[in-house]
């Protein structure tokens, strides 16, 4: 398996769990600790059991009793303050803590995972943005719910956009272009995230489109002020990666689930 380290993210090995963080959030880790999941022989907890992470807990140094799931992500823009150990959460798609010892798990396959840290006030967030949640703006909201719920200023939250479907494979139809464009004209010229694709009438006569969701997520996020610096791309695409992380696009039914991680030690 070929190492996915970059400018931005570290791919750690320790013993049988493999792992993506970001460069960034480390310089943190004293009180944030976080991962993204890789495939893998004893990597893929599919069984979604708190049970199953203990042995990435303890690598991590994080408390298995602090682990904090959404039992169905629902591809919404709702997201929910997590304020003691072992909460129950359903049909939602965002977490968000200032409790130490608690740590929040959701699962992607190709959507986008939007951690956030406020360092001076030591808050997280763990939010997943399929297409559909990005429309609805989960990440702008997340952030804005953080900043109301926490005191926390635009300046001191980092924002990072992990691993997803890159604009090189998110090929969609007219429909879902044209919600996309509806949705976010205001942002600036359309033609900077959403892209033609070739059209082989041989195949399909329906003309074909590519869309840059990291550059939205990144325009909503800059939208309400957060620092363009402070916003960190992974800059992986799980679709071009898809033997060493789970991609819906590459995978279809078979596809597993990546698990990304962020918790206050």
């Amino acid at each position: 398996m070929k190492d996915l380290s970059n400018e931005t993210m570290l791919h750690v090995k320790k013993g049988n769990i493999e792992y993506l963080q970001f460069r960034k959030l480390l310089e943190y880790q004293d009180k944030v600790e976080h991962c993204y999941i890789l495939k893998g022989k004893n990597n893929d907890y599919a069984k979604e059991e708190a049970n199953n992470y203990i042995d990435l807990y303890n690598a991590m140094n994080l408390d298995i009793e602090g682990f904090t799931k959404i039992e169905h992500q629902a591809h919404s823009d709702i997201v929910e303050v997590v304020k003691e150990k072992q909460e129950f959460f359903t049909n939602i798609d965002g977490l968000l803590t200032n409790k130490q010892g608690i740590s929040l798990s959701l699962r992607f396959a190709d959507c986008t995972p939007i951690l956030f840290y406020a360092p001076l006030k030591n808050a997280i967030g763990n939010i997943h943005s399929g297409w559909r949640g990005t429309v609805q703006k989960i990440g702008q909201k997340a952030a804005i719910k953080m900043m109301q719920e926490y005191g926390i200023n635009k300046e001191d939250i980092l924002c990072f956009l992990g691993p997803c479907i890159g604009k090189c494979h998110f090929e969609v139809g007219e429909d879902v272009k044209e919600i996309f464009a509806n949705t976010f004209s205001y942002l600036g010229n359309s033609e900077d995230f959403i892209f033609k694709g070739a059209n082989n009438e041989e195949k399909c006569k329906e003309q074909k489109y590519f869309i840059d969701t990291t550059l939205i997520n990144r325009k909503l996020l800059e939208e309400i002020g957060i620092p363009s610096s402070h916003i960190i791309e992974s800059n992986i695409c799980t679709v071009c990666n898809s033997e060493q992380m789970h991609s819906y696009r590459a995978e279809k039914e078979n596809a597993g689930r990546n698990t990304a991680i962020i918790g206050l030690r």
